[in-house]
């Protein structure tokens, strides 16, 4: 392994809980945070033994930071991102990527223009049960992909889009887009990684039970390249918190997902036949329906060198020439598809993606 990785951290919401990571994660050392909110910056400088930048550009200019770890409101994603690349700094940033496509594609240029290490901040993508779904869904466990559909039934007070810093920041349009990017935009990733491309997309959003400019309550069609079918709900504001489900049923099968865990993983009996040693399940012909199989994930694999987060996954990627778990190409599908359903909230048309 290289020398040790130098990370600077901006934003200290969630970004103090990546600060946390950084003194115990192998290979990286946390020099420096960065927070124009004083009281949360010094307790961070105290607790963790580094420094406090207020200043951005002052973060950037000092060569002894390596990595840097975007944690600003959503609509700030893209141009700290971009900026820390083009001051030569590896870079993350936490979800979404950015709220609007124009804004990630300038990420994407900046990467490839410098060809330094960048990675959005999926922390489901770390939880080795989401790959080994997808590790049973590409062998074709439950058969031919049918139906995704995700349902992200949240609660949050008024006072919670109240506040921040900047206050009120998760109630504007110029920084935040709601339910979909805020809540659901994790499992927005996990659908369509699990499923592939999104090709045609018509939604609907709408304000209900809070006093914001972004969407609250919003549902949405979404169709795959593969010809399966995506249906997605997301509202904050669901009383009591149901929390988040993703059912993906297939021709032969179902495996639900419930807060991260697989709640059903059934599938038909299976012919004798086999794939790369995994068993094929099928519904006879002609035949009464089949009893009922119960699976178990655990037979289906997760990467042996899977990251435990997101400052484990830039080491690697930095120190190793390892892929990081989701890049900017990754990053921007998510985007992409909120756009999409606000253009045809607006439109009352479907939004076909890439067009």
């Amino acid at each position: 392994m290289a020398d040790v990785l130098r990370f600077g951290i901006v934003g200290l919401g969630m970004g103090r809980a990546r600060a946390n990571l950084v003194p115990k994660t192998e290979g990286a050392q946390l020099v420096a945070v960065c927070d124009t909110w004083e009281e949360r910056a010094v307790k961070a400088r105290e607790e963790l033994g580094c420094e406090w930048v207020p200043n951005y550009d002052d973060l950037l200019a000092r060569d002894d930071i390596d990595v840097v770890g975007i944690f600003t409101p959503s609509g700030m994603h893209a141009s700290f991102s971009a900026k820390a690349l083009r001051a030569g700094k590896h870079c993350f940033s936490t979800k979404p990527m950015d709220i609007t496509v124009a804004a990630c594609d300038d990420v994407v240029k900046a990467v490839e223009e410098t060809g330094l290490v960048y990675g959005v901040d999926f922390e489901s993508r770390y939880n080795p049960t989401n790959h080994r779904v997808r590790a049973a869904l590409d062998t074709g466990a439950i058969g031919k992909i049918l139906l995704g559909d995700l349902r992200v039934k949240w609660f949050r007070a008024q006072d919670y889009y109240d506040g921040g810093n900047p206050p009120a920041w998760r109630s504007k349009l110029g920084t935040e887009r709601g339910s979909l990017a805020n809540q659901a935009v994790h499992y927005l990733d996990i659908l369509q990684w699990w499923l592939g491309d999104v090709e045609t997309v018509y939604g609907v959003r709408g304000t209900h039970g809070h006093e914001i400019d972004t969407e609250d309550a919003s549902c949405s069609m979404l169709r795959f390249t593969s010809g399966a079918t995506g249906m997605v709900m997301t509202t904050t504001c669901s009383f009591p918190d149901l929390g988040t489900t993703l059912e993906i049923s297939g021709t032969t099968g179902t495996i639900a997902w419930f807060n991260q865990e697989i709640t059903r993983f059934t599938a038909a009996q299976s012919t004798g036949e086999s794939v790369s040693g995994r068993p094929i399940y099928v519904l006879p012909e002609n035949a009464p329906t089949p009893e009922p199989v119960e699976l178990k994930a655990e037979d289906y694999e997760a990467p042996d060198d899977l990251p435990g987060n997101i400052i484990a996954d830039m080491v690697a990627a930095i120190n190793e020439g390892k892929p990081v778990q989701c890049d900017c190409y990754e990053g921007r599908k998510t985007v992409e598809i909120i756009e999409a359903v606000y253009k045809s909230s607006d439109t009352g048309e479907p939004v076909k993606i890439g067009g």
